[in-house]
C-alpha cells in the first residue's frame, strides 16, 4: 500500500504541496482535471484553497477527492519511474 496524505497546502496555480505519511512530499498538478465534470468547480481559487486531509487523501467540500495513489504517485515521480511504490523504503 501507497503512503497517505499527511499534509496537504493548495497553491494558487493549481498546485497541491504534499506529505505523506512516510515523510516524503510531492506536488500534484490539478489544472489538468480543470475543465471535466465534478472537478470544473475546482475553478474557483476560493474553493480550491479549501482543499484538506481526509482519510489519507486530499478533499474538498462538495466531495471531490483525488485518490491517494494517484497523488503520490504522480506527485514524488514515481509512476514515471515505474518503480514500486514501497521501493527503497526499507532502508535500515
Amino acid at each position: 500500500m501507497n503512503p497517505r496524505v499527511k499534509h496537504v497546502s493548495a497553491t494558487s496555480d493549481y498546485k497541491l504541496q504534499l506529505e505523506f505519511t512516510n515523510g516524503e512530499r510531492g506536488v500534484y498538478d490539478c489544472s489538468p482535471l480543470l475543465d471535466f465534470g465534478v472537478f470544473k468547480e475546482l475553478k474557483d481559487l476560493n474553493y480550491f484553497k479549501q482543499a484538506h486531509v481526509l482519510d489519507g487523501t486530499v478533499v474538498w467540500p462538495h466531495e471531490q477527492d483525488i485518490c491517494p495513489d494517484t497523488l503520490y504517485l504522480d506527485s514524488t515521480g514515481r509512476a514515471e519511474q515505474g518503480a514500486p511504490a514501497d521501493a527503497g523504503t526499507a532502508r535500515r
